[in-house]
């Protein structure tokens, strides 16, 4: 009779253990897959938010990076000048010659860049004790930093391969593979990250500063207006505020590494990122050399992150609408 007691208490004792061994299986199961579709979604986000943004400005974009890689003097006048021979030339669609390559960079290089600033976001609250709050001043900062050098560094010859293209006539790439093939057949593999040390100097500003102001300006907003959420204009503004002081920071690195990518079409021999930086000032000045194209960035930079930053919450916000419509569904 004991023998039977005590084989009661130990089925008792399996039937109270498994059940909460299930249900601690089932909810890392469950976080797992909310991580999984987290990242997902701020993949598809991101990748989203890259291409509508660059389509906007393409355009402006390719006038920018032909002033950055010569020597002409750059206005607006000469900017539309340039412009409208380009549409007269060779076409409407000529406008976007580089889009495509752009597109295969950017949508990569947008997709990894939000999806990792969400990831460090969540990584670094964890570490300081912030949690799903918004983080303190120093963590913001680095977040936007190491999300676009994570981005950089695992897209870059993608972007050499854009600039080339934009600088050149159709004659010389027929297509972006035709790019790959051609330099690294002429110019051998390493030219392909040319230029990268200046991009990854230039993107820890760039990324940081667009990153702190656009999360800080939606902080503040919330404070002040008690609304959780801005509407889709108040993004843009932030968005477009995040970009100026972002590509401002750091716009002379931008034009260093557009003339070190594109010297072996150009006919210049850009070695360093100190020696490119003195041939430009000596050739034509400080202000007209490394800041040259600023005023048009000044435009198309803040349009273009406002459209990104923006997109990239209302699909962020409409895929948890979604979610939550086929969960009360189900």
């Amino acid at each position: 009779m004991g023998s039977g007691v005590q084989e009661q208490r130990a089925s008792l004792t399996q039937g109270e253990v498994l059940p909460l061994a299930s249900s601690s299986q089932s909810e890392v199961s469950y976080e797992g897959l909310k991580h999984t579709r987290s990242v997902l979604n701020s993949l598809f986000s991101g990748a989203l938010a890259g291409a509508v943004a660059k389509t906007a400005v393409a355009p402006l974009d390719r006038t920018k990076i032909i002033f950055q890689v010569s020597s002409a003097r750059f206005s607006a006048k000469e900017a539309y000048r340039l412009i409208y021979r380009t549409y007269l030339k060779d076409g409407f669609f000529s406008l976007w010659r580089g889009n495509s390559a752009t597109m295969v960079r950017v949508i990569p290089y947008a997709a990894i860049q939000f999806c990792a600033h969400e990831q460090y976001k969540r990584l670094l609250g964890g570490y300081y004790g912030f949690q799903g709050k918004a983080l303190p001043p120093l963590p913001r900062l680095l977040a936007g930093s190491m999300a676009g050098t994570t981005a950089a560094m695992l897209t870059y010859p993608l972007d050499m391969v854009r600039a080339r293209m934009a600088v050149t006539p159709k004659e010389m790439y027929s297509n972006i593979l035709h790019v790959f093939v051609r330099i690294s057949r002429e110019e051998g593999l390493k030219t392909l990250y040319r230029g990268f040390t200046p991009t990854i100097l230039g993107v820890v500003p760039y990324a940081g500063l667009s990153f702190f102001t656009y999360e800080t300006l939606k902080k503040l907003h919330a404070e002040q207006s008690g609304r959780p959420q801005p509407y889709s204009y108040e993004r843009l503004a932030f968005g477009a505020c995040a970009g100026l002081i972002g590509q401002s920071a750091s716009y002379p690195l931008d034009v260093v590494r557009r003339r070190m990518q594109t010297a072996g079409v150009t006919g210049h021999t850009y070695g360093t990122i100190l020696g490119t930086m003195k041939e430009i000032v000596s050739e034509e000045g400080v202000i007209r050399g490394l800041y040259k194209g600023l005023s048009m960035n000044w435009v198309k930079g803040p349009i273009a992150v406002g459209i990104s930053f923006t997109t990239f919450d209302l699909t962020q916000i409409l895929l948890r609408k979604l979610h939550q419509m086929g969960y009360t569904a189900r």
